[in-house]
């Protein structure tokens, strides 16, 4: 599997308007992944206006994705996209290496192989 995170045209517009917004087109998406959660691991978003030196870098249209070496191997191959639900509209991770979540979409586990 790629070790890679890509970005959906939705999560890309989102960053965008957000950028925007704040009046900083250089805010960038940085993705990391935690112990914690209902089920073992959490994803947290955080926005960065700096790439630090251990930062792995995806690109899309001008938008960048941060993350980490330890959080890329727990998300390589994953997706980022942005979804506009009833309760509300928020940054989702399609990953291919979550065995299970939890209902609040953003605790995971994973295989105990991938550990």
């Amino acid at each position: 599997m790629d070790r890679k995170v890509t970005l959906t045209d939705n999560a890309v517009k989102q960053i965008k308007k957000l950028r925007e917004k704040q009046g900083d087109d250089t805010l960038m998406l940085r993705l990391s992944v935690l112990g914690g959660g209902c089920s073992g691991f959490q994803y947290k978003f955080d926005f960065a206006s700096e790439i630090e030196s251990d930062d792995i870098v995806f690109e899309k249209d001008d938008v960048k994705l941060l993350t980490d070496d330890a959080s890329l191997d727990l998300l390589k191959g994953s997706e980022v996209d942005y979804v506009n639900e009833l309760i509300g509209s928020s940054f989702q991770v399609n990953n291919p290496n979550a065995q299970s979540g939890c209902g609040c979409g953003v605790s995971f586990s994973i295989n105990e192989d991938m550990i």
